[in-house]
């Protein structure tokens, strides 16, 4: 009998609870998507291991492959940041081109609008109801 390696034991809950956390999703948000209650997800990242379907749902909703969950380690995402070269020097590929201050303020007038455009709407509402 062959001895399992590291990575066969590694436990899938633990890696899927990871990556959840490492792309900003809630248990909540992962629930709702799978249609299940956010104490099933925190029982499945208890787990050891996932029956394929489900873990084929949590990739999806997670963005990932299922061999991307199955192979997941800590030291491969560090190493995957750390090959980034700063190349600011050499070209500005990466160079922002609007100024974000300006983008802000288009959404603060456009929350402006909708907030007038709902004000509006509710006095409409309130006159009906007079009459």
């Amino acid at each position: 009998m062959e001895t399992p390696t590291k990575s066969s034991k590694m436990h899938i809950g633990r890696k899927i609870s990871r990556i959840r956390e490492i792309r900003g999703i809630k248990q909540d948000y992962l629930a709702v998507e799978l249609g299940v209650s956010q104490q099933t997800v925190s029982k499945i990242e208890q787990s050891e291991e996932v029956e394929d379907s489900t873990l084929e749902k949590i990739a999806k909703i997670l963005g990932v492959t299922v061999s991307g969950i199955k192979n997941f380690s800590e030291e491969g995402i560090v190493n995957f940041f750390n090959t980034f070269n700063d190349s600011s020097t050499s070209t500005f590929n990466n160079h922002c081109t609007f100024n974000p201050l300006d983008k802000l303020m288009e959404v603060v007038e456009e929350n402006k609008s909708l907030y007038e455009r709902l004000l509006a709407s509710e006095r409409e509402k309130n006159d009906l109801l007079k009459k």
